[in-house]
């Protein structure tokens, strides 16, 4: 099962690959199949790609124009259809593209050259010109409502279908009070209530989201179906697929499982509210790149579509007044904004806290692990509201993209691990034992018309192991791991992106196993699975989301402050011995605590 890194706004760092000592390069020899030999991305080349990323990452383009926010002073007094029209045709005057207006932002969206935006800011009307900054992931007019018709939510699964972050935030004891996996009759479990995802897309055919999915819009491509893909139609990272499906994965709708993973139900997982309905505004590309611009008209969608609570795992590190005002406007008008507290890895200051999480109006989410403890990169800070499970959180993926690893041998399946960077292959062929794969002749018997490399941990990395097997013939590779203390879990990498065959490892009480079919034919491959793992405030976020859900079903008349309210005063105070001070009713690591879909739904139910 694919263990993703998407730690949403601001990503962590990965070992590039466990290693011993290189291997001399004067004792490496001649290729025996030189059409084979892997070829990787040269350091040199992988900084120029940096370095374009970084870029373009910034908000002009190469014929020197910049997309920017113009805010214009108010006007009181004067009809305000005149004044939109006023403000449209100046800007039209001076050639910029116009993007977005919102007249009760006060505020356009355009495009400028550096002469337009000069003689914009000559005009005595214009408040302020600032950058139409980028948010990241922690995946318009006219705004057409979506269909209201939405097929009844699954209600029998598994109890194995309840990850540790649903039992953890007591969502299923909400509405499967007997623990029998069926949802109980009349019980809130989100029906009647929507969120409205603003992320990076979904698959919106995957079997554990069909039935909640309610529609969306693309603020990328500018369409009504909001998928995480590029142009080509490749698919991006998945992140909006994962923080829906923590929301609204339905019981026994299952997609494909890692089988390698037996800790894992064969029917998938159950999302915190499965009969929400679910709106999804993709303003993340297919990097998990957006646009403020983006994120405010999504915002206002979201608040057309009449949705109850809106989810954002994503963020800047600056604060935006034209963002700010527009989630002023979202809470005005009865919306529960709950988004992403940051992965900075610390308590955050004035000046390096991530919005919109940081705004008033918006409810801050931070990350704990199964522990409850603190994880190194939830950032906090005296914004931060709530916390919920963040590290390593199991949530649908787009179908058919989670790689994991299909080993036969004699007829049997063995449990193994993909490396990062394989592709969806799979071969079928004799087993060498190729020892360390440490040399370009480490394979006795080795053909150019193919075998099956095994290899032993040590020594060099593993895609040196990969690259000199594959020089001699090998159309997949296994490698034996020799440390029991990694067995639980082989975090391989080949570090590198290439043109790799399928390489999968294998835990020490594997290999005797393995290595006993030398000389047999086996099969190796990479297959894709619907599921996957992932950690960051961004996976946090959803959680609390689907409780604000679950207590809104509960009661519907509720106010967005009295939500707010119910899911802060309910939560469950945490303690972690390595942080001081974190034993007061609210503290700037967990916030007001731990969000409880069942004290809150209770508080709800109780209220007069």
């Amino acid at each position: 099962m694919r263990r993703l890194v998407l730690l949403g706004l601001l990503g962590l760092g990965v070992s590039a690959c466990k290693k011993d000592e290189p291997v001399d390069p004067g004792q490496q020899e001649t290729p025996l199949c030189p059409d084979l030999v892997v070829q990787t991305r040269s350091p040199s080349s992988q900084a120029l790609a940096t370095a374009s990323s970084a870029l373009r990452s910034t908000s002009t383009s190469q014929d020197g124009s910049e997309r920017v926010l113009v805010r214009f002073r108010k006007q009181t007094g004067v009809h305000a259809a005149a004044v939109s029209r006023q403000r449209e045709d100046k800007v039209r005057a001076v050639g910029a593209r116009l993007k977005s207006h919102w007249p009760s932002l006060d505020t356009l969206a355009l495009t400028v050259t550096p002469e337009q935006k000069a003689r914009l800011a000559q005009d005595p009307e214009v408040l302020s010109i600032s950058e139409d900054r980028k948010v990241h992931a922690l995946g318009l007019s006219p705004w057409v409502p979506v269909s209201a018709l939405l097929a009844a939510p699954a209600t029998t699964g598994s109890t194995s279908e309840y990850t540790w972050a649903v039992k953890m935030t007591q969502a299923n004891e909400v509405w499967d009070a007997n623990n029998d996996g069926v949802l109980d009759a009349g019980a809130p479990n989100g029906s009647g209530r929507t969120v409205c995802v603003i992320d990076s897309g979904i698959d919106p055919d995957h079997p554990e989201l069909k039935a909640a999915y309610a529609g969306g819009k693309d603020f990328i491509d500018l369409d009504d179906v909001p998928e995480d893909k590029d142009s080509s139609g490749a698919w991006g990272g998945g992140h909006g697929t994962h923080v829906s499906g923590t929301i609204a994965a339905q019981l026994g709708s299952g997609g494909q499982v890692n089988p390698n993973d037996t800790s894992l139900s064969t029917s998938g997982m159950v999302g915190l509210a499965p009969g929400v309905r679910l709106l999804v505004a993709r303003v993340l590309d297919e990097n998990g790149d957006g646009r403020t611009s983006d994120v405010i008209d999504a915002l206002r969608w979201c608040v057309a579509q009449k949705a109850n609570v809106v989810s954002l795992s994503l963020g800047s590190p600056t604060p935006d007044e034209t963002e700010k005002q527009a989630f002023q406007e979202a809470w005005d008008a009865g919306l529960l904004s709950v988004a992403a507290s940051g992965n900075g890895g610390e308590i955050a200051t004035p000046d390096s806290r991530i919005y919109p999480a940081a705004y008033d109006t918006v409810l801050a989410v931070g990350a704990v692990d199964a522990n409850g403890k603190h994880p190194t990169f939830s950032q906090g800070g005296p914004h931060l509201s709530l916390v919920a499970p963040g590290v390593g959180v199991y949530s649908t993926f787009p179908r058919g993209k989670s790689p994991y690893a299909n080993l036969v041998a004699g007829g049997t399946f063995y449990a193994s691990s993909a490396l990062d960077f394989v592709p969806f292959e799979e071969y079928e062929g004799k087993l060498l034992n190729c020892g360390l794969g440490d040399g370009m002749r480490s394979c006795p018997e080795a053909t150019c018309d193919g075998f099956v490399a095994y290899v032993d941990r040590g020594d060099i990395k593993f895609n040196e192991k990969v690259r000199n097997v594959r020089s001699q013939g090998a159309r997949a590779v296994i490698i034996g791991n020799n440390n029991p203390e990694d067995d639980a879990s082989l975090g391989f990498t080949l570090g590198v992106a290439g043109a790799w065959p399928p390489v999968t490892a294998i835990t020490t009480t594997v290999v005797p196993a393995v290595r006993a079919q030398f000389g047999n034919t086996v099969r190796v491959g990479i297959r894709g699975g619907d599921y996957a793992f992932s950690s960051g405030t961004s996976m946090a976020t959803p959680h609390v989301s689907a409780v604000a859900a679950l207590v809104w079903s509960a009661r519907p008349s509720l106010t967005n402050q009295q939500v707010r309210d119910i899911l802060e005063s309910t939560a469950k105070r945490l303690e972690d011995s390595n942080i001081p001070g974190t034993d007061a009713d609210r503290d700037d690591v967990f916030g007001w605590g731990l969000v409880q879909a069942k004290a809150a739904v209770d508080k709800a139910l109780s209220m007069p």
